[in-house]
């Protein structure tokens, strides 16, 4: 199961709105079949696994991160070709919450004689499937707020320099993070500031670059910036508020700009939490926010920061520089957001830690 889990995550970023599944046969003892989701969500890993195990499926055990689906789709159910394959036992991690499934698979495995176990290595897995587990239990995607800074918190010196305060070793740690998630987003200034084009740039994952998003209240990203300009070739979303007229909105969109509108809030930004619903709803499973200070505390205000990802470069600026997480209200300790560390680790001389949000 632990295999199972490892090759679910070969998928991540690139099968969105399905869920990243990793899928182990054994007969004998012995692996006769791997298989995990492929791009774009199909075919599913236990199609994958059992085309490769051939007759060798039959009377073998199946080891499945997920809940095999039971329902016609765009392909039609695991379920029945793991019963015609002559599979004897699933060993299942995880019971999957999508309504259309939601332990009908289990059950019509049982019902064909198939022995089930559910609940092995749950909580790896659930740590790997976070983002489909977040949108199919609350209708948005898992959000990971990625941070670069000196050891005092700084992200820029008080005149904006900024590039760069971490190595070249954590950078490229950063545009692995980006293939791995279905979208990136960032904040009108940090798309004005720094003109990115939020692309993954690593030898062998170019074609894996994520949906780029920015938030704009105001329409304010410009028609000649590099997003706007590369949108033909890289998805890229707008998140404003509602209100704009279709003439204000046609500049952008003509240029492959896709305009995602949501409700303001009182300040006249787009509700934060209605936006990740609205990104869940167009199948968005993973986020990776790179913005700057303000983006960061507004998604810690709103309490929706799944995951940190903080490179720490050894050096120090101070007070006058630039803070990674702009005010966000906090008057009493009770109220810090708090999280629990899942992983440390070096990079070039920077340290890499990871993050998860406590319950």
């Amino acid at each position: 199961m632990a295999v199972a889990v490892d090759l679910a995550r070969r998928a991540l970023g690139r099968c969105w709105p399905n869920p990243a599944v990793g899928c182990v046969i054994v007969k004998d003892g012995t692996v006769v079949a791997r298989g995990w989701t492929q791009p774009g969500g199909r075919p599913h890993a236990e199609t994958v696994a059992l085309a490769v195990a051939g007759m060798a499926a039959r009377g073998a055990t199946m080891y499945v991160s997920l809940e095999p689906c039971c329902h016609h789709g765009k392909t039609g159910p695991c379920t029945d070709e793991i019963i015609d394959a002559g599979i004897a036992r699933v060993v299942a991690a995880l019971e999957d919450p999508d309504p259309r499934v939601s332990g009908g698979g289990f059950q019509k495995l049982r019902d064909a004689g198939i022995e089930v176990v559910s609940g092995l290595l749950a909580e790896r897995a659930g740590d790997a499937a976070q983002g489909y587990l977040l949108r199919q239990t609350e209708g948005r995607p898992e959000i990971t707020l990625k941070l670069a800074s000196t050891l005092d918190g700084r992200i820029a010196t008080q005149t904006g320099e900024s590039q760069w305060i971490t190595g070249a070793s954590a950078r490229s740690r950063a545009h692995a993070l980006r293939a791995s998630h279905d979208a990136i987003l960032v904040g009108i200034g940090t798309a004005q500031r720094d003109d990115p084009s939020l692309t993954c740039r690593l030898p062998g994952l170019i074609d894996q670059s994520p949906v780029r998003i920015v938030l704009d209240s105001r329409l304010r990203l410009a028609s000649d910036s590099t997003l706007v300009g590369t949108a033909g070739t890289v998805p890229t979303w707008l998140v404003t508020r509602t209100g704009h007229s279709a003439q204000e909105r046609l500049g952008l969109e003509r240029l492959g700009v896709e305009i995602v509108e949501v409700p303001p809030d009182a300040a006249g930004r787009p509700q934060l939490a209605l936006a990740f619903q609205a990104l869940g709803d167009r199948g968005l499973t993973r986020v990776l926010v790179e913005g700057g200070g303000t983006v960061a505390a507004a998604l810690f205000a709103s309490n929706l920061v799944d995951r940190i990802v903080w490179a720490r470069a050894p050096a120090v600026i101070g007070g006058d520089g630039v803070s990674a997480v702009a005010g966000f209200g906090v008057t009493a300790l009770a109220e810090m957001r708090r999280f629990a560390r899942s992983g440390v680790a070096e990079s070039g001389g920077d340290l890499l830690e990871t993050y998860r949000r406590l319950p």
